[in-house]
C-alpha cells in the first residue's frame, strides 16, 4: 500500500495536473494545427482585402488600382484621390484595425477572467471612467480645435487610469471575481450618474458635442496622434500573448487554478492592467465603442471551435480588426455624403452575432 502511495508524495500537486493540461492542450492542437494555420492565413488575406476595400469605398469611389499605386508611393491620376487616401481614409482605417484588435483582445481576457460570456471592456467601469474624463472637458471648457481634442484624449485617458487603479485596489482585497465584476458595474453606474448630472447643467452645444463623442468614431485620430495610439495598443497586444497559459488555467475554475500554483490575485491584476490599457486607450481616442469586445471573442470560439487562448488571441485580433473595418465602411455609407453613428452600426452588426451564437449553443 505504501509503495503505491509513496511516488505521489515527492511530486507537487500541480505537477501531474499541469502535465495533464499540457497534454490536453497538445491533443487539441494536433488535429487543429493545420486547420488553424489555414484559417489564420485566410483571415489575414480577408483582412487585407477588407483594408483595401475600406480605402477604395466612400463618398468618392477610388479604383483599387489607384489605391495600390498610392500605397506603393506612386502618384494618383487625380491629385484629390491621393489627398483622400493619405490624409483621411488611411489613418481612419488604421485606427479602425487598431481599435478592433484592442477591444476584441480586451473582451477575450475579461471573459476568461470572469468566466462570463457577456463580460467586455465596459464591465470594469474603464469605459465609464474615460467617458467621465471626456465629459468634464467637453462640458466645461469645450473640445474645439487641436488643443481641445488633445484635452479630451488626455482627460479620457486619465479617467480610464483612475478607474483602473480603483479596480486594482479592490482586486487586491476581494477574492471573488464575481464581487470584482459587481464592483466594476457599480463603478460604471456611478460615473454614468455623474455624467448625467453634468449634462443636466451644461449648455445645448456642449451636450451635443459630448453626444457626438459618445457615438464613437475612427476619424478623429490624426497622424500626429497615431504613434501614441499604436504604441500603447502594440504593448497591450504583445503582452496579451503572455496571458495565454493563465487564461487557459482560469477556464478550469479559480480553485483548480490555485491548486496548480497560479496566483489569482497577480493574474487578475495583470489582466486588468492589460485589458484597461487596450480598452482605455481606444475609448480615449475613439469614444466608447460598443459590442466589439463582447461579440468578437464568441465569434472566434465558434469559428475555430476551441477554448485554447494560444489560438484565440491572434484569431480574435484579426477578427476584431476586420469587423471594425466593415463597420466603419458601412458607417461611411459608400456613394453618399451621409455618415452614420459608428456605435449604431456596431450594435446592428454585433447583436445578431451574439443572438446567433446563443441560438446555436442552445440547439446543441
Amino acid at each position: 500500500m505504501a509503495n503505491k502511495i509513496y511516488p505521489l508524495k515527492p511530486r507537487s500537486t500541480k505537477a501531474p495536473i499541469i502535465s495533464y493540461i499540457n497534454k490536453l492542450s497538445l491533443q487539441k492542437l494536433k488535429p487543429l494545427s493545420t486547420n488553424y494555420l489555414t484559417g489564420l492565413t485566410l483571415l489575414s488575406i480577408t483582412l487585407l482585402i477588407t483594408f483595401l476595400a475600406s480605402l477604395a469605398l466612400g463618398s468618392v469611389a477610388i479604383p483599387l488600382t489607384e489605391v495600390l499605386n498610392i500605397l506603393l508611393g506612386g502618384t494618383a491620376t487625380k491629385p484629390a484621390w491621393q489627398e483622400i487616401i493619405l490624409n483621411f481614409r488611411l489613418p481612419r482605417s488604421l485606427t479602425a484595425m487598431t481599435a478592433g484588435s484592442a477591444l476584441a483582445i480586451s473582451g477575450l481576457q475579461l471573459q476568461a477572467l470572469f468566466r462570463n460570456p457577456l463580460a467586455g471592456p465596459s464591465v470594469l467601469g474603464i469605459n465609464a471612467g474615460a467617458s467621465l474624463g471626456a465629459a468634464l472637458i467637453v462640458l466645461t471648457v469645450g473640445s474645439g480645435g487641436l488643443w481641445g481634442q488633445l484635452n479630451v484624449v488626455g482627460a479620457a485617458s486619465l479617467g480610464a487610469a483612475i478607474a483602473m487603479l480603483l479596480v486594482l485596489l479592490i482586486a487586491r482585497q476581494v477574492r471573488s471575481s464575481l464581487a470584482l465584476l459587481i464592483f466594476g458595474l457599480m463603478l460604471g453606474y456611478v460615473t454614468t450618474a455623474l455624467v448625467t448630472i453634468l449634462l443636466h447643467f451644461s449648455r445645448l452645444e456642449q451636450t451635443l458635442a459630448y453626444l457626438n463623442w459618445t457615438f464613437g468614431s475612427f476619424s478623429g485620430v490624426t497622424w500626429q496622434q497615431m504613434p501614441i495610439l499604436l504604441s500603447v495598443v502594440s504593448i497591450g497586444l504583445l503582452t496579451s500573448q503572455l496571458t495565454c497559459k493563465p487564461l487557459n488555467l482560469l477556464l478550469l475554475g479559480e480553485q483548480q487554478a490555485i491548486s496548480l500554483g497560479l496566483s489569482i490575485t497577480a493574474v487578475r491584476c495583470y489582466l486588468i492592467v492589460s485589458a484597461s490599457l487596450l480598452a482605455g486607450s481606444i475609448t480615449a481616442f475613439c469614444g466608447p465603442i460598443a459590442f466589439l469586445g463582447v461579440a468578437v471573442p464568441h465569434l472566434g470560439r465558434s469559428l475555430f471551435r476551441t477554448q485554447d487562448h494560444r489560438i484565440l488571441v491572434p484569431v480574435v485580433a484579426l477578427l476584431g480588426a476586420m469587423l471594425a473595418l466593415v463597420a466603419n465602411s458601412i458607417a461611411q455609407v459608400p456613394g453618399s455624403q451621409t455618415i452614420l453613428p459608428l456605435n449604431a452600426v456596431m450594435a446592428l452588426l454585433g447583436a445578431p452575432v451574439i443572438i446567433w451564437l446563443m441560438l446555436k449553443r442552445s440547439n446543441h
